[in-house]
């Protein structure tokens, strides 16, 4: 083993996506931002879609731009991808693509979506076989609407990648359906590491479309030579697939207690509130409270709810012109934002109509208008609102857990963008109970690389991993104050 070994994560985000490169020496992980690249879906014909030859050239950047960065004679190990969760890609015998990639948002789902809940057999059966709820961006319902509306699909399509899969294939040569992005599909059955049969009957989905699950760090081998042809640092890199979906790699990066006590915060456009346990939680209530039973790289279980998240941040601020363009602005507002009295009610984060609004503000001042509440009066006041809403989100979350599972957490453990923002980790705290530990960590990223090293053999497992990571990792405690 050499005594530097270089690794590089390729992290596409549903609004960001990055390149960062990895050095572990002497058990330490070092990681530079190499590169970095905005993304957004958009709506041509009443339907959203993602880029994803814009997202292959972003890619192929920062892997020149991580080998520019190595020490001289330095290669690069190995590259593993990480992505957004339910996206996939149709592709034929040969990886090309038959059929455009839609965006998760895209409304074209509501009917089928409307159809499972009004068939309360259905849906209960579909939940006991999945452990996955009825969420309007599942791939069980794209896939549907797909068949459904495009027959010639099944002659045309050989098989079903889910996104960071196909990057994988682009990168490797090797189609292959990775565990974590799967157990995001509302497809794989709960009990198993293996496809539901009577979820992909259901939904009538061709079954050869999938291939069988592999756990993450399967490596797939070297890269395509037409990537690393011109490059020596490239010649041996290997393609590690690792948990392809980014909430899986966060929660891998989080330094958590063995004893099973820390719940996990994923905080991004999205809030994935969650544990890891080695049994799902189903039933009723779950069904009820849409509990997601995605599952961890190694088959365990990752019983986790979505709260909305920063999106509610990220669509209200484009109503504004004040709004922040760097860091010190940010931090001026969040302190703005400290200073205003505690709002007098929350919103309902669970809101339908803010899911994906023409404008977040105005879906935001509607529902408080039918509340017979008062909007805010400037844009500290919409952050103050949103962290303290989102705080509450987060404990709510946490106690249904709770009940329905007996345990009883004794920390939050948050990473991701609202790790960095401590408006929202003091309301959560406070809401909560329990103190809230931020971790300076680029989540993600390094669960991303985790993985990388232990299928390298240079980390002997994800505990180990997460015991060196935490001995040196900076991290800030949030008391549960008023």
């Amino acid at each position: 083993m050499p005594r530097s070994l270089y690794t590089a994560a390729i992290d596409f985000g549903a609004t960001s996506g990055r390149v960062i490169l990895g050095c572990w020496s002497r058990q330490h992980l070092e990681i530079t931002e190499v590169h970095r690249f905005p993304n957004a879906f958009h709506s041509l014909g009443g339907h959203d879609y993602w880029d994803l030859g814009t997202l292959w050239h972003q890619a192929q950047t920062g892997l020149r731009k991580a080998v520019a960065a190595l020490p001289r004679r330095a290669v690069l190990s190995s590259v593993g991808v990480d992505c957004w969760g339910v996206d996939y890609a149709l592709v034929n015998d040969t990886g090309r693509l038959v059929f455009p990639v839609h965006a998760y948002r895209d409304a074209r789902t509501q009917p089928g979506l409307q159809r499972l809940a009004n068939t309360r057999a259905a849906l209960a059966r579909i939940y006991a076989a999945t452990g996955i709820p009825n969420v309007f961006y599942n791939t069980s319902l794209q896939l549907a609407e797909v068949v459904a509306s495009c027959p010639a699909i099944e002659d045309l399509a050989t098989r079903c990648l889910f996104l960071p899969d196909y990057f994988n294939f682009l990168l490797s040569g090797r189609m292959e359906n990775e565990f974590t992005i799967a157990s995001t599909s509302q497809l794989i059955d709960v009990h198993s590491r293996g496809w539901s049969r009577a979820a992909l009957e259901h939904f009538r989905i061709p079954p050869q479309w999938f291939s069988t699950p592999l756990l993450s760090g399967a490596n797939l081998g070297r890269l395509r030579s037409d990537l690393s042809a011109d490059s020596p640092a490239l010649a041996r890199t290997q393609v590690i697939a690792v948990p392809g979906h980014d909430t899986a790699c966060a929660y891998d990066a989080m330094p958590a207690s063995p004893d099973g006590n820390d719940l996990f915060l994923s905080s991004g456009t999205w809030s994935l509130v969650g544990f890891e346990s080695d049994c799902p939680v189903l039933g009723g209530e779950a069904m009820a409270a849409r509990i997601s039973n995605e599952r961890i790289g190694d088959g365990r279980y990752r019983p986790l709810t979505n709260v909305i998240g920063l999106w509610l941040l990220e669509g209200t601020l484009k109503d504004f012109a004040s709004r922040p363009t760097n860091d010190r602005e940010w931090a001026a507002l969040i302190t703005a934002a400290e200073k205003l009295p505690a709002p007098a009610a929350l919103l309902d984060v669970a809101d339908p109509a803010c899911t994906n609004p023409v404008s977040m503000k105005a879906a935001i001042d509607a529902q408080l208008k039918r509340r017979q509440l008062r909007g805010p009066a400037n844009l500290a006041g919409y952050v103050r609102l949103i962290c303290d809403s989102l705080g509450r989100g987060h404990a709510d979350a946490m106690r249904a857990f709770e009940r329905m599972t007996g345990k009883k957490f004794r920390r939050i453990l948050i990473v991701g963008g609202g790790s960095k923002n401590r408006l929202l980790c003091q309301a959560t705290a406070r809401e909560a109970g329990i103190p809230v530990v931020s971790f300076a960590l680029e989540g993600t990223a390094v669960g991303n690389l985790a993985s990388q090293l232990i299928a390298l053999g240079a980390v002997q497992d994800l505990p180990t991993f997460r015991r060196l990571l935490g001995a040196k990792l900076k991290q800030t405690v949030y008391s549960p104050r008023p």
